[in-house]
């Protein structure tokens, strides 16, 4: 596959780029930053000088006073060094800092304040269809997902089979994430049934044969490391008694369907369907995060059971999105959209298919979901990405 050019764009001042294993994050930084200072510490060398001796890195400095941006990578691996770091943007203001990192805990877990605001947080996500253009293949991107790594290897069933056992050895076994491996491992099958879902932890707790604490615990590793998110309930001017839990899910589809078991009670069309809003919910995730606004994702749903997946609520105004893996248009599907609008009269709604004609019934537009993603790029408001509003 040729080189893909990504929709972040780098900011002038020091930041962190944060994003799961697999998304991209060096790559990119060496082609918008070619002639940077690289400090891997995922080199031993450099790991033993440097958590030996954090304040090495000043030293490091003065020994190419010509490099004016310097990039640690894997920067939770010594967390230690961000003082450091501190230090030296205070001191040299002409030297941007770069920082990439796959897993948030250590930070979190050190206390660490993230620099206290004078380095930006940025996050690199799988690829956008937009970006892979003519590349994106729908039907592909439900199977194994859009991971830079998974997508452009050679053998991506292959790659992606072992994404799962990736995490497993390096960051969870290494880091001494959790005490029972077996348990974690039945876990992150188990909370794959949640994919799209509403999290009921106690629920994934007795699948997996584990105390509700413990489950918790792992989701919030699973969060930690960038493999999972929660979108959280819509209830601003809230008419109408809501749900209680958020919408949990696995950050790219071809990882939840490498990670779900299968068998002979498990619907191809509900895993799809699952897979679909998966990938969705993604898209938007990055759209919002590369557009730099105050624009947030929620979803909305009622105790009765009404519906709707995504709510994007912000400067562009109310847009509620149902996606559902149907090439036909009934009636009930656009049901909960049409109690949410009559919630939110100042709302647009979309409903998302994998049928081939757009169309607007009602108040609601009806637009093929592979379109949809095509055209989702943050230089793009929603009014332009569905121009029919």
């Amino acid at each position: 596959m040729e080189s893909v050019n990504r929709f972040l764009k780098p900011p002038k001042r020091s930041f962190f780029l944060f994003g799961p294993r697999g998304t991209g994050k060096s790559t990119w930084l060496r082609q918008q930053y070619p002639d940077a200072l690289w400090i891997d510490l995922l080199d031993p060398g450099t790991f033993r000088q440097l958590k030996g001796k954090p304040e090495s890195l000043r030293n490091t400095l003065l020994e190419h006073p010509g490099k004016k941006i310097v990039v640690i990578d894997e920067v939770q691996k010594i967390p230690e060094i961000l003082d450091i770091v501190h230090l030296l943007i205070e001191e040299k203001k002409s030297i941007q800092f770069v920082m990439t990192g796959s897993s948030a805990r250590k930070l979190k877990r050190a206390g660490v304040n993230l620099l206290a605001g004078r380095a930006l947080l940025k996050t690199l996500h799988p690829f956008m269809a937009a970006e892979l253009k003519e590349s994106f293949r729908l039907k592909e991107a439900l199977n194994i997902g859009t991971l830079p790594l998974i997508v452009k290897g050679e053998e991506p069933e292959k790659i992606l089979n072992a994404y799962g056992g990736l995490y497993l050895r390096e960051e969870v076994m290494t880091e001494g994430l959790v005490r029972n491996i077996p348990d974690f491992s039945r876990f992150l099958e188990s909370i794959s049934f949640s994919h799209a879902s509403l999290l009921n932890i106690s629920n994934v707790a007795r699948e997996c044969q584990v105390h509700q604490k413990t489950a918790e615990g792992y989701v919030r590793i699973l969060e930690d490391l960038l493999l999972s998110f929660q979108i959280p309930l819509f209830r601003k001017r809230a008419k109408r008694r809501l749900s209680s839990h958020p919408k949990w899910y696995y950050f790219d589809p071809g990882v939840f369907r490498s990670l779900r078991p299968k068998g002979p009670f498990d619907r191809t069309e509900e895993i799809e369907g699952a897979a679909l809003e998966g990938l969705v919910a993604e898209h938007l995730r990055s759209y919002l995060a590369y557009r730099d606004l105050d624009d947030q994702l929620f979803f909305w749903r009622t105790e009765h059971g009404l519906e709707v997946d995504f709510v994007v609520y912000g400067e562009q105004g109310i847009f509620a999105l149902e996606v559902k893996n149907t090439t036909k248009i009934r009636p009930d599907d656009l049901t909960s959209l049409q109690h949410f609008q009559e919630d939110y009269s100042e709302s647009s709604a979309v409903f998302l298919y994998r049928g081939k004609e757009t169309l607007k019934k009602g108040r609601i537009w009806c637009m093929p979901c592979e379109e949809f993603l095509r055209k989702l790029r943050p230089d793009r408001t929603l009014k332009n990405v569905v121009p029919y509003f």
